[in-house]
């Protein structure tokens, strides 16, 4: 159906919802918009669906919610043909409409025959993650658009492991949505006829108190952990969040005495109006905690983002200004930080493993290599991860250690399948207390890390397309995978890895070999001095991701040799984009 058929199709809906009538008649002269809105559905992914919220299949609102949720539902019934009492788990963050969409999902599957366990106020992706094995379900779903901006939300789907759901049950979900020819007839019971039938229930307080439970578990340091902590100085903000219960509650109780918020971020308000971006990984987020911040003399600042998944950690320098720690930086500290003190207890199994991403630091696998433990890498997303975890444990090939992206998602125990912003507060501070305690701060353990591996240093370049240019990224990818880069600086490549053909390309040896990992539409460039540069169109957004990364003898050595990296891959694309 041609997309102004569609825009006339909603138009004349007589149930329509009265915020999209208004929405509708606002872009009736505004074609372009209209386009954006109608022209193409959202795509369901391995992340599910995300985007922004408004009129048309284009957009997040209750019409497009119910189709997929209708889609999953099918999905849930054709997989489990013998399960004759199905359960999904929801939960969903403080965005708006974040509850709206999570009862039209339970309403659905209601309908489905499908019984819904829902939290009764805003939790966190990692307590959903939980919930899902804790309570036996089929499935779990959040609503939530992550660290997006507030005009966005979105449907995270997860499978009966507590994982992202990822490519081969996307693809079937995904045929399930597309058979759903009416996205404006869907039936959706009732929530108070749901709970008659029992169809719907409340996740009890219990399922969470057994969640905080685990995550203060998973200490290394119980006996000496509280009197390193006394005299720690955290400031925390959840940037109007899920985190406003939790982060401070795991400060509590973990002995962190001298615990700051900040006051206008513990808000749970939607439109997030002290931030323009909720993303704990930028360093704006963290203007209101740093003035908290010197006014208190904290050692640390913790933010979380809106779903509770994420970590950003600022570190306070002596001069007292404070020092954002990159994603790749954090997860480092925390992998050496864990891998010490078990080594200090010879509890380090020998089959253990580390489980990173392929755009993330080499540092990460030179510290794990140090200690003798094998790194696996997975393509892109905690999905993968979370994937690569449960293979590994269902076969008992690997003892899972810690798991971390460069975007601030890390995991060491894994209660959770999902990146937790929790378990990532308790080791950040634990282990900021016991440097404290030598004297060093987390700076000074991470200069301590690049003299003993060399200086990793890591950037991303992204480039951006309008939400209705959806060809552009698929485009410059075909261009780059045509006539691919041959220098990175000024070293040429040596390897490339074509994560869509399965391809690792050997230059100098003239050797092939095939990736072992699910198919994706990325390329990474592997340059003679270990420096790399990796392409991939965002899962999420309408934008292209470069990540770049090189290994300096020094602090100077690397920020020269990543400068004239960025240079010549922003010139390369360039060329491509025009």
């Amino acid at each position: 159906m041609a997309y102004m058929d569609q825009y006339r199709r909603w138009c004349e809906y007589s149930g329509m919802e009265a915020d999209l009538v208004q929405e509708l008649k606002a872009i009736e002269n505004q074609q372009e918009e209209i386009k954006a809105c109608f022209l193409r559905p959202l795509t369901f992914g391995t992340g599910g669906i995300r985007g922004r919220m408004g009129a048309g299949p284009g957009r997040i609102n209750i019409y497009t919610i119910r189709k997929v949720s209708l889609g999953f539902a099918r999905y849930l019934k054709a997989a489990n043909p013998l399960c004759p009492e199905m359960s999904v788990c929801i939960a969903y963050d403080t965005r708006r409409n974040s509850r709206r969409f999570a009862m039209e999902t339970a309403g659905v599957l209601a309908c489905e025959g499908i019984r819904s366990w829902l939290y009764r106020q805003p939790a966190p992706t990692p307590m959903l993650s939980y919930a899902v094995r804790a309570m036996g379900s089929n499935a779990g779903v959040v609503i939530t658009a992550s660290h997006n901006p507030p005009s966005d939300n979105g449907y995270k789907a997860y499978g009966s492991d507590g994982s992202q759901i990822t490519d081969q049950t996307a693809a079937a979900v995904t045929a399930q949505i597309s058979a759903v020819n009416d996205e404006l007839g869907i039936p959706v019971m009732e929530i108070t006829e749901a709970e008659a039938k029992g169809l719907v229930q409340w996740i009890t307080p219990a399922v969470e108190e057994d969640y905080l439970n685990k995550v203060c578990g998973i200490s290394l340091r119980e006996e000496g952990r509280r009197k390193d902590i006394l005299p720690l100085r955290i400031v925390y903000t959840p940037l109007h969040g899920t985190g406003v219960c939790y982060g401070p509650e795991i400060l509590k109780r973990i002995g962190v005495q001298h615990i700051f918020t900040v006051p206008d971020q513990m808000i749970m308000d939607p439109d997030c109006p002290t931030v323009d971006y909720p993303n704990p990984e930028n360093w704006d987020v963290f203007h209101l905690a740093v003035q908290i911040g010197q006014r208190e003399e904290a050692d640390l600042l913790l933010a979380t983002d809106l779903d509770g998944d994420r970590l950003g950690v600022a570190v306070r320098n002596r001069d007292g200004s404070y020092t954002l720690l990159t994603g790749n930086q954090l997860g480092c500290l925390l992998l050496d930080y864990i891998l010490s003190q078990r080594s200090g207890k010879e509890s380090i199994p020998e089959n253990g493993m580390v489980v990173q991403t392929i755009v993330t630091s080499g540092l990460g696998k030179a510290i794990a290599s140090g200690y003798g433990v094998e790194t696996v890498e997975t393509l892109t997303g905690f999905k993968y991860i979370g994937e690569a975890i449960k293979e590994r444990a269902d076969t008992q090939k690997n003892a899972f250690l810690f798991g971390y992206e460069e975007s601030g998602g890390f995991l060491a125990a894994d209660f959770v399948r999902d990146k937790d912003a929790f378990q990532a507060i308790l080791l950040t501070v634990e282990a900021a207390a016991y440097y404290r305690s030598q004297g060093c701060t987390f700076l000074d353990v991470l200069d301590g890390l690049y003299a003993r591996y060399g200086y990793f240093l890591e950037e991303q370049i992204k480039v951006d397309f309008s939400r209705s240019d959806n060809d552009s990224a698929e485009k410059m990818m075909h261009s780059l995978r045509r006539d691919g880069l041959k220098m990175l600086g000024d070293s040429p490549v040596v390897v490339l890895y074509d994560y869509l053909h399965h391809i690792e390309k050997h230059f100098f040896e003239g050797t092939v070999h095939q990736i072992v990992l699910p198919s994706s539409n990325v390329l990474k460039y592997v340059a003679q001095d270990g420096s790399w540069v990796c392409i991939r169109p965002s899962g999420t957004e309408p934008k292209i991701k470069i990540y770049l990364a090189v290994v300096g003898t020094g602090p100077e050595d690397a920020l020269k040799r990543i400068m004239k990296l960025r240079d010549d891959v922003e010139k390369r694309i360039s060329k491509v984009t025009k």
